[in-house]
C-alpha cells in the first residue's frame, strides 16, 4: 500500500478509538458523521479488502463498502474479455444486490467452469433462470438456496461435482437433477430434511450425505467408491422406521459394488438395521478397505448385526473404527447375550484386518463379546485400540482396570496385535 493508503489507515484507526471514547464521554460518533463525500474518497483510496474492512464501523459505512464492491464486480465483469473458469460469490454484502441476477446471466454466456454461490447467515436466495443455462458448468456449490430446475431441465452435461448445502428444493427436482447429469463424480447433500431419496449416477465415485433422512435408496452407482452419510431422526422419520418392511441394509448397499469405504454417523446404523438378518450374505464386497460407524448402540443386537454381516461382507477389510452411543444409562445386564454361542458365525476369519478402534465404549456386554469375536478371528491384526467412556468419576465403584483386565484375558488368533487402552471424558 502507498503512503496515502497508509495515512488513511492510520486516519481510520484513530477516528474509531476516538469515536469509542467520544461516545462514552460525549455521546458523539465521528466516523459515522463524516460527509458521505469524503467516506467515499477514502474508499476510493483504499484497497478492495481493507475498504470492505470499513463495514464493521458503522451500518453507513457498511453500505459504502457493499456499494464499492458491488461496483468492482460490475466493473471486473464488463471489461474481462474471454472466459471465466471460476466465479465464488460468497460475501454477505452481496446478499441484496439487484445485479446479482445480471451477474450470473453474464457468467452463463461466459462458459464458467466452476460456480460457488451463498453465504452462510443471512437470506436464501433464489437462483435464477439462467444459472441452467451454464452448460460448460463442471463444479456447482450452492448454499441456502431456493432451487426450482425448469421443466424441460435436461442437466448439466459437463458436471461432475455438486454441493447442494441447505438448498429447498423438491425431491423430484433433486432426483432428476442427479440423474441428468450423468458425468456427476461427487454429490454433496447437507441438511436435507425429512424425505425419501433414490440416487442414480453412473459415473459417481463419492457420496456425502447429512441430514433427515426417511429412505436412501442407491440404483445404478456401479462406480461409488466413497460413502459417508450423517443420519438424523425426528418424530416423523421414527414412526416411519417403525412401520418399515423393507431392508434398508439391501437398499442401500445393494447397488454399490465398487465400495471401498463406508462412513456412518448419527442413526445411520439405527437406519440400516431396518429389515436386516444374518442369512446367506449377499452381496460380497471386495474393495471395502474402511469401516467406520458412530453412534453404535451395542444394547441393540439388530445394529450388532449390521456391523457383522457388513464384516461378513467384506473379506478384505483392513481398518474397522467403531463408536458406541456413549449413554451410560444402557450400560446393565443385557438380553439376547446366547446369540453370540447360537448364531454369531464364530468360524468367520478375517484375514486382512489389520487396526480396529473402538471409541466411547462402556463395557457393555455385547461390546465385550464383539471385541472378543474380533480378536479371536483376525489373524493378522496388529492394533486394537479401546477407548473407555469415563461417564462417572464421582462413582467410587467405577474401576476401568476390570474393563481392561477381561479383554487381556480374551485369546488372539494374531500373536502380533497390540491392545491399548484410552480413555474418552464426557
Amino acid at each position: 500500500m502507498d503512503d496515502f493508503g497508509n495515512l488513511l489507515n492510520l486516519y481510520l484507526v484513530s477516528n474509531v478509538l476516538y469515536s469509542f471514547v467520544g461516545n462514552k464521554m460525549h455521546g458523539e460518533d465521528y466516523i459515522t458523521d463524516l460527509p458521505e463525500s469524503i467516506t467515499e474518497t477514502i474508499l476510493t483510496k483504499l484497497p478492495l479488502r481493507d475498504a470492505v474492512r470499513t463495514s464493521v464501523l458503522s451500518s453507513k459505512w457498511s453500505a459504502l463498502a457493499a456499494a464499492k464492491l458491488v461496483r468492482f464486480v460490475n466493473q471486473f465483469l464488463l471489461l474481462h474479455d474471454g472466459p471465466i473458469n471460476r466465479f465464488t460469490i460468497a460475501s454477505a454484502y452481496l446478499q441484496r444486490s439487484p445485479y446479482f441476477d445480471q451477474w450470473l446471466l453474464f457468467l452463463s454466456r461466459k462458459d464458467v467452469q466452476e460456480l460457488n454461490i451463498g453465504w452462510r447467515v443471512g437470506d436464501w436466495f433464489r437462483a435464477p433462470s439462467c444459472l441452467f443455462s451454464c452448460k460448460k458448468l463442471i463444479a456447482l456449490e450452492l448454499v441456502r438456496c431456493v432451487l426450482h430446475p425448469p421443466l424441460n431441465f435436461k442437466g448439466f452435461p459437463n458436471l461432475k461435482h455438486l454441493t447442494l448445502q441447505q438448498v429447498h428444493i423438491t425431491r423430484d427436482a433433486v432426483e432428476n437433477l442427479i440423474s441428468s447429469c450423468t458425468l456427476l463424480e461427487s454429490l454433496t447433500l447437507l441438511y436435507f430434511d425429512s424425505r425419501k431419496l433414490t440416487i442414480r449416477a453412473p459415473n459417481l465415485t463419492c457420496l456425502v450425505l447429512e441430514g433427515e433422512f426417511k429412505d436412501i435408496c442407491l440404483e445404478n452407482t456401479p462406480m461409488l467408491a466413497v460413502i459417508s452419510v450423517a443420519m438424523y431422526i425426528n418424530d416423523d422419520i421414527a414412526q416411519h422406521y417403525d412401520q418399515s418392511s423393507s431392508c434398508n441394509f439391501d437398499q442401500f448397499l445393494g447397488g454399490v459394488p465398487s465400495i471401498q469405504r463406508l462412513t456412518g454417523h448419527g442413526f445411520f446404523t439405527k437406519y440400516m438395521s431396518i429389515g436386516n438378518t444374518l442369512g446367506e450374505i449377499q452381496p460380497t464386497y471386495r474393495q471395502l478397505k474402511v469401516i467406520d460407524l458412530y453412534q453404535v448402540s451395542f444394547h441393540n443386537l439388530k445394529e450388532i448385526m449390521v456391523i457383522l454381516r457388513l464384516l461378513l461382507s467384506a473379506p478384505n477389510l483392513q481398518v474397522l473404527q467403531i463408536g458406541g452411543s456413549a449413554d451410560a444409562s444402557l450400560a446393565t445386564d443385557a438380553v439376547d447375550l446366547d446369540f453370540w454361542d447360537k448364531e454369531c458365525p464364530c468360524d468367520a476369519t478375517f484375514e486382512q484386518l489389520k487396526s480396529v478402534k473402538m471409541t466411547q465404549m462402556l463395557g457393555l456386554p455385547h461390546e465385550m463379546r464383539f471385541i472378543e469375536f474380533l480378536l479371536g478371528n483376525s489373524p493378522v491384526l496388529e492394533l486394537m485400540d479401546i477407548a473407555q467412556n469415563v461417564h462417572d468419576e464421582t462413582d467410587e465403584n467405577y474401576d476401568p482396570s476390570e474393563m481392561y483386565m477381561e479383554i487381556l484375558g480374551f485369546e488372539t488368533a494374531s500373536a502380533e496385535v497390540v491392545i491399548e487402552f484410552t480413555e474418552n471424558y464426557v
